[in-house]
């Protein structure tokens, strides 16, 4: 090892080498000072660990970020040498230019090093994330739930009264279009990444779980202070974002992997689904592998458990550790169905908690610790509703999102000190363009879609100010359509005996409109415009809106990456100020 890094600092033999075609972290990189990370060099053929060099600002990498340099002769399943330093960190603040040399060949990268201010300015951070929220979420579900008048609103949304501050840029580092694991993954990082990767580089071998990582702000706040961590979830507690608060995988789908490396950091709260990735392969329902049993393994660790909206308002009133809840073996329902329909999987899981009683459950335990917390709050079933167009249980969630960031409100009334940060990972290509009006003479649904003045109103009702439309079968409802689909039948109805399923597999494995819904009278077929390996409706590449309220929301402001709002996030926390 010694000549390897002395070779390593050594000027490069002339010799026909491969380029150095890849740096982790990438071009233009911004990185948390003293943070760790994983810093790799791809090159494109077979090198000879005397014929390389790396330095960073002049210096031999392994000098600058403090840990040892490991040669790879051949990465495996690739015919390719690699350079690897694990967990490396760098010091002090500045322009970092990094040269990776093979022979003639030199691949050049910089980064920014940054540091936070020396005083924090706030001792709580409230992320809420709906998940594919997008402006026509917003207008829908203020629409359904209290009403319009001569054009003017009949009340407000608590997302109305939170100022929008900046634009949010959500592409991938591997195509201009976009997922939730990379999306959030770069609000949690302060590192784009790939499409479908969380928490690390997505390098070029199969092993999901040997990319190189970047420390999330979970592990950046067990490292740096006695902060308590939350995260709540109405999906798999394993899915993407949720996951991006603590994990490090090029593949979403490691689930099983993500439950345990929630359980290395440990958060303070985790409340969700996806309870089968807990369970031992021999339980019924369990999806692992293994006979892990996490649930037991989190009982151990001094955790509370709670499995349904009773047991969770138990562990709130007694509880004074921390709180494990798994409401669901996967997400848990919509609202919708939760509360109204009765449908999903809600005869399985019938005293499942929303996102409310989550939100409601976390703040009251967080809040005892005095150092502050960081909470983590998704509304993933706005997500999960949109791709397959059903778009009245995707607004009654954003409708419970709302109110779930309006809890938050009320308790920054009594703790200034916490700043509120709302915003979407990506958009979806959603639109209200008027009404659906049943009382409409003919018998073909497209004829009662009421554009321009013919559009009227809506005529949802709120007889019990629960804030939620008695129905969402009314007879003149919103008109909310998607931009991009496969061929589906559009019955122009809300979908009360389930949620929606547009296409389905035929036998070459193409996706091909449903025809279950093709004998809803009025219904039409649609032919879609997306490839036929596509069974739902698709992310959108619109820039996402952030909303910000509180101590450090002045940092949000005009056009950012989605990478620049984890700088706000740990500068509003002065997790890393610059060291003399």
């Amino acid at each position: 090892m010694r000549s390897l890094l002395a070779a390593l600092a050594a000027t490069t033999c002339l010799i026909s080498a491969a380029d150095a075609a890849t740096v982790y972290p990438l071009d233009r990189a911004t990185i948390l000072v003293a943070s760790p990370f994983d810093m790799k060099v791809e090159f494109d053929g077979v090198v000879k660990p005397q014929d390389v060099t790396v330095t960073i600002n002049g210096e031999p990498a392994e000098k600058v970020l403090g840990k040892a340099v490991e040669f790879v002769e051949k990465e495996k399943g690739v015919e390719a040498s690699a350079v690897i330093i694990r967990a490396g960190s760098i010091a002090k603040p500045g322009t970092y230019k990094v040269e990776a040399k093979a022979g003639n060949d030199t691949k050049t990268v910089n980064w920014e090093v940054f540091a936070t201010p020396a005083t924090a300015k706030a001792k709580n951070v409230i992320f809420f994330l709906a998940d594919g929220l997008s402006v026509a979420h917003r207008t829908g579900a203020r629409l359904m739930s209290k009403g319009m008048t001569e054009g003017k609103a009949n009340g407000r949304l608590t997302l109305d009264d939170i100022p929008p501050v900046a634009f949010i840029g959500t592409s991938a580092t591997n195509a201009v279009a976009t997922d939730s694991a990379n999306t959030m993954s770069a609000y949690m990082t302060g590192h784009k990444t790939a499409v479908n990767a969380i928490g690390v580089y997505a390098d070029r071998t199969k092993d999901s779980l040997d990319d190189p990582r970047v420390e999330t702000i979970a592990e950046a706040l067990r490292r740096t202070t006695k902060k308590s961590i939350g995260i709540v979830s109405n999906t798999e507690i394993e899915d993407a974002t949720p996951a991006a608060v603590v994990a490090h995988t090029r593949l979403r789908a490691d689930k099983a992997d993500i439950v345990g490396m929630i359980f290395e950091v440990k958060p303070d709260v985790i409340l969700g689904g996806g309870s089968a990735y807990f369970l031992p392969k021999t339980t019924p329902g369990s999806k692992r592998k293994d006979e892990k049993d996490y649930i037991a393994m989190f009982r151990d660790a001094g955790y509370s458990l709670a499995t349904d909206k009773t047991e969770l308002a138990a562990t709130a009133g007694t509880n004074t550790g921390k709180i494990l809840g798994l409401f669901n073996t996967g997400n848990l329902d919509t609202t919708l169905d939760r509360e109204f329909l009765k449908k999903g999987t809600v005869a399985k899981f019938p005293n499942q908690p929303g996102l409310v009683d989550m939100t409601k459950a976390a703040l009251g335990q967080l809040s005892k610790n005095p150092e502050g917390f960081f909470l983590m709050v998704e509304g993933g079933n706005v997500d999960k509703m949109s791709h397959p167009m059903d778009w009245d249980r995707a607004l009654v969630d954003t409708i419970e999102f709302d109110k779930a960031v309006g809890l938050a409100v009320e308790f920054a009334k009594t703790h200034p000190d916490t700043l509120i940060v709302v915003t979407g990972d990506h958009t979806h290509g959603v639109s209200i363009i008027g009404t659906i009006d049943d009382d409409k003479p003919g018998t073909e649904m497209r004829e009662k879609v009421g554009v321009y003045a013919s559009a009227g109103f809506p005529n949802y009702t709120d007889e019990n100010a629960d804030g939620y439309p008695d129905r969402v079968d009314v007879s003149r409802r919103l008109a909310v359509f998607s931009s991009n689909f496969p061929d589906y039948y559009e019955t122009f109805r809300p979908k009360l005996d389930g949620p929606f399923e547009p296409a389905v597999q035929n036998e070459k494995k193409e996706y091909v409109a449903n025809e279950a819904y093709k004998g809803v009278p009025g219904a039409v077929l649609r032919v879609g415009n997306l490839p036929r390996n596509a069974d739902t409706a698709v992310h959108a590449v619109d820039d996402v809106v952030l909303q910000a309220v509180g101590p450090g929301s002045e940092g949000f402001r005009g056009y950012m990456e989605q990478s620049d709002v984890y700088r706000v996030l740990v500068d509003a926390f002065a997790l890393s100020p610059a060291q003399n």
